[in-house]
């Protein structure tokens, strides 16, 4: 295989000069793969020349788990293509705090450039699970999308809508029937050549669907959700990274019903920059939005523009 061709196959794969800039002169004979699956102790890579298994050492457990490789992540593989040397700084990272373990680093996936966040048009639409979701992206820098589904199931999809289009200021939002190809136009202009697009929402949202309807083809299995409670079960066992025909990448995760959130404080601040505005005019820098004397966020509530709950939800996400 030429340079250039090899080039534009990592290219389709992803890479750019973020990570380029990081193989120098030491790292010539070295080749540059992307992670496509994670298992415990084994890698699954895809580089210029096609896909690999690749063995973790023990070295890469005496460290944390935000320090191994991940899906999305860029690795450098030796010569032969037999193990990784190395593991390439991140554009960014996806990540929650373990449950139960306050301080442990848990990541998602590496390296995406969308994120569509997904729920339904019925009872798993959640203002306060997707206020989460959206914090998580933005303190990532990911641009998020919010995709609405099985809006043929709905008899009012448009109230959804209407409801999701107030969780962040020019939010994108797209009501869908991931069986109708045609509603999809706007998520798979994500999915451009070299982009990295991945879905994160619960079970039984109808993610699995959707990656299957956006790919063309059966990448994930479906499952029916239970008719008793709307919810669903896991069809989606592992976090995979998928080329699509068209060029894009997609990577699918397991249902997350809970996401406990560390430090978020930029993506706080991007989810609710109106608070922020409002706060500007409060006559104290520290003003807390409770009681005290000329509170611009509680005017603007009182005047009708600002809904209190998003003050609410902005006290809780922030932890105070």
């Amino acid at each position: 295989m030429s340079a250039s061709d090899s080039t534009r196959a990592l290219v389709r794969l992803g890479w750019r000069t973020i990570f380029a800039k990081q193989c120098g002169h030491r790292e010539r004979d070295l080749v540059p793969a992307r992670v496509f699956g994670v298992w415990r102790r084994s890698l699954s890579v895809m580089d210029a020349a096609g896909e690999t298994q690749q063995h973790l050492g023990g070295r890469w457990f005496q460290s944390d788990a935000i320090d191994r490789p991940v899906v999305g992540d860029w690795v450098l593989l030796d010569a032969a293509r037999r193990s990784v040397v190395t593991l390439l700084a991140r554009e960014n990272l996806l990540e929650r705090r373990a449950a139960g373990r306050q301080h442990e680093r848990q990541p998602l996936a590496a390296n995406v450039d969308t994120l569509l966040l997904v729920t339904s048009c019925n009872e798993e639409f959640n203002r306060s699970r997707l206020e989460r979701f959206l914090t998580l992206a933005l303190d990532a820098r990911v641009h998020p999308v919010l995709v609405l589904t099985k809006a043929d199931l709905a008899s009012d999809p448009e109230r959804f809508r209407a409801d999701a289009v107030t969780l962040k200021r020019d939010l994108e939002v797209h009501v869908v029937d991931a069986r109708d190809s045609s509603c999809l136009e706007g998520v798979r202009a994500h999915c451009g050549i070299g982009q990295t697009v991945a879905l994160l929402g619960s079970s039984g949202v109808g993610k699995s669907t959707l990656v299957n309807a956006i790919a063309g083809a059966q990448l994930q299995l479906t499952g029916a959700i239970r008719a008793a409670d709307g919810k669903g079960r896991h069809t989606t066992t592992h976090r995979s990274l998928h080329l699509l025909d068209g060029g894009g990448l997609i990577l699918d995760t397991p249902g997350l019903r809970e996401l406990n959130l560390g430090d978020v404080g930029f993506g706080v601040a991007a989810l609710f920059e109106d608070i922020a505005e409002f706060a500007a005019d409060c006559r104290f820098a520290n003003c807390r939005h409770d009681r005290e004397p000329a509170c611009a966020v509680r005017a603007a509530i009182d005047g009708g523009a600002l809904d209190p709950r998003r003050l609410e939800s902005f006290r809780k996400l922030r932890g105070t």
